[in-house]
């Protein structure tokens, strides 16, 4: 397991039962340290890229920490971010990132989608406006490891989009509510290729957590505002 641990500006690597193996990551900008990191994924090789949001780049490790590449400086052209937060790699080991942030009040700025292959390089990208396949706020993003489609928290617009690896909707559901299958400022998302490929959502502003198969239908939810476990 790697472990984002943001408040410590650091990765933590554990085995599948939590004991701790290693560690890597501190404060700053510089080759392997961050700035308040907010996404990680893995490749077939456990190739780990993270979304270093405050440093608006993105840097790939191999799976003992030790640096292999960064890329992304901040701004609005191709290959750049405005707090990139959701990161998913494909099995192609092409890199999909939620690039979220807006310029300012009333600027569209960037709430967009960029594809990169495994080095970095720029291959397309697709995003704003409150349209079908447009985002408000992109925060989740994940790959499914059996199709390949992409699933996007769209936060700002509340729903879900799923897209085929070059950006091309498939289908929508959501709105903002906290009936099933409403969001409310939803933020991450997850597959378990265990059972069935099901679609996890964080619905963090309605506390709980909803399950959704591949098309968006719902399936169940859990959890409710407090500490006690569940």
């Amino acid at each position: 397991m790697f472990v984002l641990d943001t408040g410590n500006q650091r990765i933590q690597k554990l085995d599948p039962n939590g004991n701790f193996i290693t560690t890597w990551g501190s404060r700053g900008s510089g080759n392997g340290q961050f700035e308040y990191p907010h996404g990680i994924s893995l490749d077939s090789f456990k190739n780990v890229y993270v979304a270093d949001t405050g440093n608006q780049r993105i840097q790939k490790f191999d799976s003992n920490g030790k640096f292999i590449a960064t890329w992304g400086t901040s701004g609005i052209g191709k290959g750049q971010f405005m707090n990139p937060l959701g990161i998913s790699v494909d099995g192609s080991g092409n890199m999909y990132v939620a690039d979220a942030a807006h310029l300012a009040i009333g600027e569209p700025g960037n709430s967009r989608i960029q594809k990169f292959d495994s080095n970095g390089k720029f291959i397309t990208t697709w995003g704003f406006g409150t349209g079908e396949g447009q985002f408000e706020y992109p925060a989740g993003i994940s790959v499914d490891p059996s199709y390949g489609n992409v699933y996007v928290v769209d936060l700002g617009n509340n729903r879900i989009q799923k897209f085929d690896t070059n950006g091309n909707l498939i289908t929508t559901w959501g709105s903002r509510g906290s009936g099933n299958g409403q969001f409310f400022g939803p933020w991450g998302i997850f597959f378990n290729p265990l059972y069935g490929n099901n679609v996890y959502v964080a619905d963090t502003g309605n506390e709980r957590i909803q399950e959704f198969d591949l098309d968006g239908k719902f399936i169940t939810t859990w959890g409710t505002f407090g500490t006690g476990n569940g």
